[in-house]
């Protein structure tokens, strides 16, 4: 049973149309069950508890975060893999990573959110993860010459109550 004190969320900049669909069916394909419950993003921060009671300190702080980066663009170009440390390919991006990167660093720079990540934050976009190797390499090697620009100008803050898909919470316009 989920704490009500405690609220899972997490920041993520969505893939539009027609490419959200598209990368979010080829997880599924893969076998990823994560593709049930998490459609195609880049992750700006990722799943994180944070005390309820915080959560409008933590919206007033994406604000904040949001308002300082102007709109810019991703290009998501080819793809990659985190293989042997662990099971996951992905998209990359082309253009936008240092713009993800000064988001995410944004956003942890809140006193609410406490975050100890295992890696060293890397923008992309999953397409599959701990599934069969075979299933990988047929992702790694169908999406190779997948490509897709499009403009941001907004992430999204999602929460989770523990079972069904991540819920979008609240759109935080970036440079306003």
């Amino acid at each position: 049973m989920a704490d009500p004190a405690r609220t899972r969320i997490g920041v993520a900049v969505d893939i539009p149309e027609p490419w959200g669909a598209l990368l979010t069916r080829r997880r599924a394909e893969a076998g990823d069950p994560q593709a049930a419950y998490t459609p195609a993003h880049v992750t700006l921060l990722g799943p994180t508890e944070v005390d309820t009671d915080a959560l409008p300190a933590v919206e007033k702080h994406l604000e904040a975060v949001a308002a300082a980066q102007p709109p810019f663009t991703i290009h998501l170009r080819g793809t990659g893999t985190f293989r042997p440390i662990t099971e996951v390919v992905f998209v990359t991006l082309a253009i936008g990573i240092s713009e993800c990167e000064l988001l995410a660093e944004g956003i942890t720079r809140s006193a609410d959110i406490h975050r100890d990540s295992r890696f060293p934050y890397h923008p992309h976009v999953t397409v599959a993860q701990d599934v069969a190797p075979e299933a990988l390499d047929a992702v790694f090697d169908d999406l190779a010459g997948f490509s897709a620009r499009f403009p941001v100008s907004s992430f999204t803050l999602f929460s989770h109550g523990g079972e069904g898909p991540w819920q979008p919470r609240r759109d935080f316009p970036l440079g306003s």
